[in-house]
């Protein structure tokens, strides 16, 4: 039986594929990752200006990929949390020094993270780069899978041990596959942009809920001797196309009536963005010579900013199981051996999807019994130390199970 030309081969070259190939870097596996876009192009479309909440987990599986030095200066620490209703009593708030961290996360823009991931993908020894290029077949063989590609007008076969879906929430994967996804629409659109306020931030990241659904303001570095912030406004889909369409002056009376006066006057708004909101997750994330990473299995509400670093939890625990059974010689594609990579993530991927999914209805709701009943919890997290501990130590990535690199170890 002919070899097949790759142990692993990863489709998607974004945030999440390009993590992988890089904690598989030291691994004696001839690897192949494959993306639509021009690699290092700025049009690369998960790289954009867009604001990522880093969890403190995801610091640490970045330091132990040996990647944080360079992601670090771009990257503004959080170090308290400020969890508010508007026009109600309940308020949590989190800090870094009482939970003995240093920060509780960090915000960085999709672009400067790109540019740290890229950088790093450029060095790695045991991985063909295949870019710009596009998917059209995929086929699961019991001895491996074949992928059929179109690269500058021309057709190339290519086979794999093991295929890595990491090609976001419309993946071409699971389309190719006939893969099922449960889907459900928050009828809510996210408005992003990039906010001035008067004030300093002072490192504080604020999650505001209001009428019509909740309002992030996460710190940022100075630009040109002045504080920002990145907004992520939630809407529905009429009032938030209608906020679009506003000048900067209304566009930021709006946003001041909505947040209140913590930052002080709001003096300037960036270009501003939306997307549509909705929950999608893959029905089946393994097959025999498949797994299924990143977007590509959940794609989240950014209510709680946890869509990425769920996704790099993901990274670091199929990484781990990959190079526990090239130890043990096993076949990477077996079912059995990405059967360890599901049972281990299956109750991380409960737990965030089902907290982030009652978050926003709990806080899309105006019924006074539910009104009530949220706000008294809010007050009792603050109140209480063991509550306030474990919803920081889940907003950090650093509960339960936890793999090698989110550990800050190395594979």
């Amino acid at each position: 039986m002919k070899a097949a030309d790759y142990d692993i081969l990863i489709i998607g070259g974004g945030m999440v594929g390009a993590s992988l190939a890089i904690a598989l870097r030291d691994q004696p596996l001839r690897i192949a990752m494959i993306e639509t876009a021009p690699f290092r192009a700025a049009s690369q479309p998960s790289y954009d200006d867009r604001a990522i909440a880093l969890s403190q987990g995801s610091r640490r599986i970045f330091a132990a990929m040996g990647v944080w030095d360079t992601l670090a200066p771009a990257a503004t620490p959080i170090g308290h949390i400020h969890v508010s209703d508007q026009g109600h009593f309940g308020i949590t708030r989190l800090d870094a020094r009482e939970e003995g961290v240093k920060a509780l996360g960090y915000v960085i823009t999709g672009r400067a993270l790109g540019k740290g991931l890229v950088a790093s993908v450029g060095e790695l020894d045991n991985l063909d780069l295949i870019s710009p290029a596009t998917l059209s077949e995929l086929t699961l063989g019991e001895d491996h899978a074949t992928i059929v590609i179109e690269r500058e007008g021309q057709c190339e076969t290519i086979t794999s041990t093991l295929v890595i879906a990491a090609d976001g929430g419309n993946s071409s994967v699971r389309r190719l596959l006939d893969i099922a996804v449960t889907e459900k629409d928050y009828h809510q659109t996210a408005i992003i942009a990039n906010i001035t306020p008067q004030r300093p931030h002072q490192n504080v990241a604020y999650e505001r809920f209001t009428a019509h659904g909740p309002l992030a303001l996460l710190p940022l570095d100075m630009q040109d001797g002045e504080p920002r912030c990145s907004l992520v406004w939630t809407h529905g889909p009429e009032q938030a196309e209608h906020l679009l369409t506003l000048d900067d002056d209304a566009f930021l009376r709006e946003l001041q009536d909505a947040f209140g006066w913590r930052l002080g006057r709001f003096l300037k708004v960036g270009q501003r963005a939306s997307y549509p909101l909705r929950l999608i997750q893959a029905r089946e994330q393994i097959r025999p010579r498949l797994a299924l990473i990143g977007n590509a299995a959940h794609t989240l509400h950014p209510i709680a900013g946890q869509g990425f670093n769920l996704g790099l939890r993901d990274v670091a625990v199929l990484a781990e199981v990959i190079c526990k059974a090239r130890a043990a010689d096993r076949d990477l594609g077996e079912l059995m051996v990405l059967e360890d990579y599901t049972r281990w993530r299956e109750r991380d991927h409960r737990k965030v999807i089902g907290f982030t999914n009652a978050l926003v209805q709990a806080f899309s709701n105006d019924f006074p019994p539910l009104s009530l009943a949220r706000n008294l919890g809010l007050l009792a997290t603050d109140l209480l130390p063991p509550l306030k501990h474990a919803l920081a130590r889940n907003a950090m990535g650093i509960s339960g199970r936890l793999p090698r690199l989110a550990r800050g170890l190395p594979l």
